[in-house]
């Protein structure tokens, strides 16, 4: 922990299970302070668990046993993502707003009705997909090709996950969602608000 604040690291490559501490409480501390990504490399491999990650901030969840190729195929994907995100690349506006949403691209957050909202990595990136496409419908393919640069059906569960708690700091009434519609089978579409 103390190392990643003093050594300003461009990534961390997170074990769950810590001898001293368990790996989602690093998540939270690191989160408290920085949006370095962070990608988890775990025996564990219950939802449950890559839940409570990606809900804690990870950016991406890697399960034991795995190759090199996987784990460096993620680690170009995020560095490819912090690039885009740093140049302001494909962005043509500062900014987008839609009803009471202002994502401001060139500070890299978001805001509902004035106040910011805490967004990991990966919900800003898919946040911002949405905005750029606004009324599409962006399948599940696109989406998990476009944040982690492959699309697997365990990528199409992670998506799920990110959207889950993307929709929970975006809508007030789950129920009866006002920006982001999902089209069932099929992919999400960031809706027009007037």
């Amino acid at each position: 922990m103390l190392e990643a604040s003093s050594h300003n690291p461009d990534i961390i490559l997170l074990d769950l299970g810590l001898p001293d501490m368990d790996g989602v409480e690093v998540i939270h501390k690191v989160r408290s302070w920085s949006n370095l990504p962070i990608i988890v490399i775990s025996a564990r491999s219950e939802d449950t668990d890559k839940i409570e990650a990606l809900d804690a901030g990870a950016d991406d969840y890697l399960t034991k046993p795995f190759s090199v190729e996987e784990l460096l195929a993620r680690l170009r994907v995020t560095q490819r993502r912090l690039a885009a995100l740093q140049s302001g690349t494909g962005n043509a506006d500062a900014s987008f707003t839609n009803g009471k949403l202002k994502v401001d691209y060139a500070a890299g957050c978001a805001f509902l009705d004035g106040q910011e909202l805490h967004l990991t990595p990966s919900e800003y990136k898919l946040l911002c997909l949405l905005c750029k496409n606004v009324g599409k419908v962006l399948t599940h393919t696109f989406l998990t090709q476009q944040i982690w640069g492959r699309s697997w059906e365990n990528d199409v569960a992670s998506l799920r996950v990110f959207m889950a708690t993307l929709r929970k700091k975006l809508e007030k009434e789950p129920g009866s969602p006002q920006y982001i519609q999902t089209h069932i089978g099929v992919g999400y579409r960031m809706m027009k608000v007037e």
